[in-house]
């Protein structure tokens, strides 16, 4: 009876290690909520006040996150596919088309966002930057 049991409970085992699919598995590294900290001119407290991030909690699809951002106005999406050696390529931006009283931080991230060819993430920050040194930074949301 114990030789059945063990081997009951092995193949169970192997089922359910053999159902479980890498497909879904993320990024944790990358696929977060990013908070942006460090913008062109504008002060942490403005990014703060108009609650700017990038999302990229999506599932990821043959190496591409389909993402959002918020930078006070309009909901922005993305695609964007970091890539090795810390490249990353961001397409498709588009958002919705709300005419808010301060647009200023909106306008230059969706004019820099696209140009962001590389990333570096260093302990809860994530830093995009493109060829010329212009960078966004960002910190986790769920970095406590």
């Amino acid at each position: 009876m114990n030789k059945f049991l063990s081997i009951f409970i092995g193949v169970i085992c192997v089922l359910m290690v053999s159902n479980c699919s890498s497909a879904n598995l993320k990024d944790h590294h990358i696929q977060r909520q990013w908070m942006m900290v460090s913008f062109d001119t504008f002060t942490k407290e403005q990014l703060i006040k108009n609650k700017a991030e990038i999302n990229l909690t999506a599932e990821m699809k043959d190496g591409k996150i389909r993402g959002t951002a918020f930078m006070g106005c309009n909901r922005m999406f993305f695609n964007s596919e970091f890539k090795s050696k810390n490249k990353v390529k961001i397409s498709g931006v588009g958002s919705t088309l709300m005419a808010c009283q301060e647009m200023e931080l909106e306008n230059k991230f969706v004019k820099a966002f696209e140009t962001m060819t590389h990333y570096k993430i260093e302990g809860h920050f994530l830093t995009l930057y493109d060829e010329k040194g212009n960078e966004m930074k960002f910190l986790a949301a769920d970095w406590d």
